[in-house]
């Protein structure tokens, strides 16, 4: 039997990637089948380097899709997951993005559509944050809010207009926008913050409306996740409060968004809606 190569890459592969990647021809059954449903798919999953994006990346490659994934930064990062995504037999590409600016997004557009001829998917999970208070208003200064707003509202925004005639071209089209829970319920890391999610939220609500019926457009709205570099930055004892309050008692994690994300993909009559993942928490309750 093949065995999986170790390295960077391998360690990037959960285990139904690896599943897929070894599954012998001719071999696939039923399981199998839905498990590669989104075969002959492309997706760009922007923030690819993440804890969240990665989850998602990983997920959509395990279902059949081929991936890109966009970074700011961290070129190294994002090439060890291509490398991860090819090794199962995915084609797969980085793009570095910088989605508060125009020009940055119409190269993307061209690498993704020059590099795979197509795009079905895109996944919106890029954000941006600084924690403040919300009590420490004179510290949420106007440069600070429009960085947070022009990189978590406008530029899924003007993402999705770019991709549009692609997403609508094969009429099976996919957006998933990925918001927060602060988006609902006033409260996490700074008001600038929550007003984005909240303005993602209703985004998608009227990219559904627009794009229809070609394309559908949904949310979803995590709280907190543990194992994420964002979840790390939180204090143990907020952690600890966010388990608490959930009626499972635990916290989401990024394989449940991933999950969805490619839930959401499968799926043909179900648009402009947005899905908390949190554990629970009564007050996302809706």
């Amino acid at each position: 039997m093949a065995t999986m190569p170790q390295g960077l890459g391998a360690r990037f592969l959960p285990a139904a990637l690896k599943r897929v990647s070894l599954a012998p021809s001719g071999a696939v059954g039923a399981n199998e089948e839905k498990a590669m449903d989104l075969k002959g798919k492309v997706a760009l999953v922007t923030g690819g380097t993440g804890g969240i994006g990665e989850a998602i990346a990983r997920a959509l490659a395990a279902a059949g899709a081929d991936v890109a994934v966009s970074y700011v930064g961290e070129a190294a990062r994002a090439g060890e997951l291509v490398e991860a995504l090819r090794i199962a037999g995915r084609r797969s590409h980085a793009v570095q993005l910088d989605q508060r600016d125009p020009n940055s997004i119409d190269a993307c557009v061209t690498a993704v559509t020059g590099h795979f001829g197509r795009l079905d998917i895109l996944i919106n999970n890029a954000a941006w944050n600084v924690g403040i208070p919300f009590k420490e208003l004179d510290a949420l200064t106007p440069e600070i809010w429009d960085r947070i707003q022009e990189t978590n509202t406008r530029g899924p925004f003007l993402l999705a207009r770019a991709f549009a005639a692609e997403l609508r071209r094969h009429k099976a089209g996919r957006v998933v926008n990925i918001a927060s829970i602060a988006g609902l319920v006033p409260g996490g890391s700074s008001i600038a913050y929550a007003v984005s999610k909240a303005g993602l939220i209703h985004l998608t609500h009227c990219l559904a409306v627009t794009l229809a019926p070609e394309v559908t457009v949904n949310c979803i709205a995590p709280g907190l996740v543990e194992g994420t570099r964002m979840a790390d930055r939180v204090p143990e004892a907020m952690r600890q409060s966010a388990r608490a309050q959930s009626v499972l008692g635990r916290t989401g994690s990024a394989d449940d968004i991933a999950e969805l994300v490619v839930a959401y993909c499968r799926m043909e009559s179900v648009t402009g809606q947005t899905i908390v993942v949190d554990g629970g928490n009564p007050m996302a309750m809706h």
